[in-house]
């Protein structure tokens, strides 16, 4: 008993003695992760008040003010909601819209956006903090543009490390062509999807990662706040098919995709039809016969997997046989009864755009309206290198490291990132989907190439990155130094050591990290040490030279980014500004003061007939009824409003009176040189308008030299009504403020007619610079034109110099 007992104290004598150090060790590794940690949120902190800080230039340079066209509906039935409530949204007939249409409008929106500001405006009143409903919706979208760079670091964590989500959230904490739609006062949808696609994409992975349910579940309510924030969510719902199939055919089907992908489909189908503006949509449209598709083939792999397992060879052979016969009949039934049901639609069941990005000439043949927005045209190659910077260099490397190791989550983000790059080059629209994948792409090669240059620094303390680096470092190199010697000293030999441990060891992120580890030493993109190889090392000269000439490449980058969001993306379109040789800033608010003026000039139930570009503001901002506005939803409106224009004066007043019309505003950018101007979207007016009415033809319209305004133009261009408006008065203007008659400083040639009268219409306010001119319909036409004529051309030409002065306006 006495030898015993000795025994069992020499033995537990050894074991606190190598489990000491062990504890030791453990602790000081524990201290080091949490010290990482810290300095990881207070970076991620920093990168979201850099994300909310890009987006103020608007403010700052402007005033807090709504931007655009669309956000201005935003605004208005963000309005409606704070003061009548979310159950009133749901049935509000707009009657200042589309008339004599009209809109039911919790039918026909996307309220995630809505709901959103809604939901903080009455948080902040709760609280009581009194801020107006516009100072909500102009910092929804910097806010969320915050939210969006925290999403992406999780998003590139969970497909690579902790060193990829910092650099990917830096990138799209400033990422350029993301800053475009969320500066402050761009109160659009696009402000808060942004952030719910990058949740969406989150979500999926961690659950194919994990295998959780819950997590399932969180990503079909994420995408349930997609759907009710954009229409873009479509490119969720073909994206994931797209990675389900992938997997499969693979052979890359496990659990964990079974339960990311399915209870996704079920439950986000059944969400987004619950939304008024998708309904039925969500089951009827092709675009979403892609997700189930790959539900069946899905559930169709599991079975014959499952059938693997429980039958012999034999058997099994002969069921698979059955199961594929009987499975290709009634996958032949289901096609044929879609090609009956798709060939039955006249666009196949696709929509307009989604047709647009299958086949990029279909909107310029089938469909002006859609061809004549210009953020639907297709990206100039420099845009790229504006929007993205130094991203369009690290997105490909990053491309190419997903590679290796190649998981669920890499091929995920590889797919990703290939359908962003062709659709952006299809519509430069959708370079805001492009940018968060060129941003996780960009933090992964970031990581791996800043790694490369921390093992090439320091290799005895690189082996675990930057990030490992930066542990390593905090801790101090004495203490790192003697906790390296003991824990070479105190390592158990593999006799001691227990199995359960060396189970736990292999287990989770280390069984993950010993794959990509035995993948990257058998790459062959060793060879170049591009990666982070562990073979050769480079130079420690030539790895602190690529470390310091990478920091100045983010350097670079961020002053890129904060020169864009500053000069680019921070103006209104609703005030613009322009700089004099001089270096004065002049500020053009027409916009405003036209608005302000129908406002509170014009009687309350006066109807406003302008282009569809310029329905939302005028409805929001000077309270009257349109006739078409930038919904689109009406086809053959449109075209009679763009018929109206293309008309000559008589017939174009027949149609505004048949359409109860009483004021016509026109856009001119001739007399200040602002190019965005009626003149110039012309053509597509003619083609809209042609393409419901026969008698409207484009090449009438078009002079010997093609398109123009001087004396070579087409005899229905200089009889059309919109020319008329637009240089109504404006030879004599022109001469007074810039010495040369008739001269149009957009088009940058002297007009055709100068002498032009109106008899159906009357001039009732032209704004300071000329931008915006009303007109109002009479109900009978003038008996002595001439006379009018002199008389208004008396007051106006008082306006243009008010000192009797010849002087140059400014320039926009």
């Amino acid at each position: 008993m006495l030898n015993t007992a000795a025994d069992r104290v020499a033995l537990a004598s050894r074991r606190i003695l190598v489990a000491e150090p062990s504890t030791a060790e453990s602790t000081k590794k524990l201290q080091r992760s949490a010290a990482a940690n810290v300095v990881c949120g207070f970076s991620l902190a920093g990168i979201c008040l850099l994300a909310f800080s890009l987006r103020l230039f608007s403010v700052i340079k402007y005033e807090s003010v709504i931007h655009e066209f669309d956000p201005y509906f935003n605004y208005r039935v963000t309005q409606f909601l704070t003061k009548e409530g979310f159950y009133n949204l749901w049935n509000w007939f707009d009657d200042r819209t589309w008339y004599p249409l009209g809109r039911v409008i919790g039918g026909t929106v996307y309220p995630g956006l809505i709901w959103t500001a809604g939901i903080m405006w009455n948080v902040l009143h709760f609280f009581n903090i009194p801020i107006h409903v516009q100072e909500v919706c102009v910092f929804t979208a910097p806010l969320f543009s915050a939210f969006c760079a925290l999403t992406t670091y999780f998003l590139a964590k969970e497909v690579r490390n902790q060193g990829a989500g910092l650099f990917a959230a830096l990138f799209a904490a400033s990422v350029p062509s993301y800053i475009s739609r969320s500066v402050a006062g761009s109160y659009d949808n696009e402000g808060v999807a942004i952030f719910a696609l990058v949740l969406v994409f989150f979500l999926y992975v961690k659950t194919i990662n994990t295998g959780s349910l819950a997590w399932a579940t969180a990503n079909a309510l994420s995408y349930f706040y997609m759907v009710a924030s954009w229409g873009g969510y479509s490119f969720i719902i073909n994206l994931l098919p797209i990675h389900c199939l992938a997997c499969i055919f693979l052979g890359r089907m496990n659990s964990r995709l079974y339960v990311a992908y399915a209870p996704f489909i079920i439950l986000g189908t059944i969400e987004a039809a619950s939304i008024p503006v998708v309904g039925f949509n969500a089951v009827l449209m092709s675009e979403h016969f892609g997700s189930f598709l790959a539900f069946g083939v899905l559930h169709a792999a599991m079975g014959m997997q499952y059938i693997k397992h429980i039958l012999p060879a034999k058997t099994y052979n002969a069921a698979k046989a059955l199961a594929l016969s009987a499975g290709v009949a009634f996958m032949a039934v289901v096609a044929v009864l879609m090609v009956g049901y798709v060939m039955a639609s006249p666009t196949f069941g696709w929509t307009g755009r989604s047709l647009s990005l299958l086949d990029p000439t279909y909107a310029s043949k089938y469909i002006p309206i859609i061809a004549s927005v210009s953020e639907h045209q297709p990206p100039a190659w420099n845009s790229y290198f504006t929007d993205v910077h130094i991203l369009v260099l690290l997105a490909p490397l990053g491309l190419i490291a997903c590679f290796r190791p190649m998981t669920d989550a890499s091929l995920f983000l590889i797919l990703y990132g290939v359908t962003a790059v062709y659709f952006s080059g299809v519509m430069v629209r959708l370079m805001l989907v492009l940018a968060p994948a060129t941003c996780c792409l960009g933090g992964i090669a970031a990581d791996q190439i800043l790694n490369t240059f921390c093992k090439s620094i320091r290799p005895e303390e690189g082996s675990g990155g930057w990030v490992g680096l930066i542990k390593t470092w905090m801790d101090g190199e004495e203490s790192a130094a003697q906790s390296d010697s003991v824990s070479v000293d105190s390592r158990p030999s593999s006799s001691t050591s227990s199995a359960p441990s060396g189970k736990r060891q292999k287990s989770g992120k280390n069984k993950y990290k010993e794959a990509a580890t035995k993948e990257a030493e058998a790459s062959p993109f060793n060879a170049f040490n591009l990666f982070g190889g562990t073979k050769d090392k480079l130079p420690r000269d030539v790895g602190i030279i690529g470390a310091l000439f990478f920091f100045g490449m983010l350097v670079f980058y961020v002053f890129h980014c904060c020169w864009v969001s500053a000069e680019m993306y921070s103006a209104p379109s609703i005030v613009l500004q322009s700089r004099s040789p001089q270096g004065g800033v002049h500020v053009f608010d027409d916009f405003r003061e036209a608005y302000g003026w129908l406002r509170h000039n014009t009687d309350e139930e006066a109807k406003v007939a302008s282009w569809w570009d310029y329905g939302y503001q005028t409805t929001a901002m000077a309270n009257r009824s349109v006739i078409v506005d930038n919904n689109t939803w009406n086809n053959t409106h449109i075209a009679t409003v763009g018929r109206a224009m293309a008309s000559p004066e008589h017939q174009a007043w027949q149609i505004y009176r048949d359409l109860d019309v009483k004021y016509v505003l026109v856009v001119f950018g001739g007399f200040v040189g602002y190019p965005s101007d009626d003149i110039n979207k012309f053509l597509w007016m003619v083609r809209i308008g042609g393409g419901v009415f026969p008698d409207i033809k484009e090449p009438d319209y078009l002079g010997e030299r093609g398109y123009t305004i001087d004396d070579k133009a087409g005899k229905a261009m200089l009889d059309c009504i919109m020319y008329k408006m637009s240089y109504y008065r404006f030879a004599e203007a022109a001469q007074m403020a810039t010495g040369r008659y008739g001269f149009d400083r957009v088009r940058n040639t002297n007009i055709g007619v100068t002498d032009i009268s109106l008899k159906y219409f009357e001039e009732v306010y032209t704004t300071e610079h000329w931008m915006v001119r009303i007109f109002e319909v009479k109900d009978q036409p003038s008996r002595d034109v001439q006379a009018d004529t002199s008389k208004k051309a008396k007051k106006t030409l008082k306006r243009v110099s008010p000192s009797g002065k010849n002087r140059t306006p400014p320039v926009w």
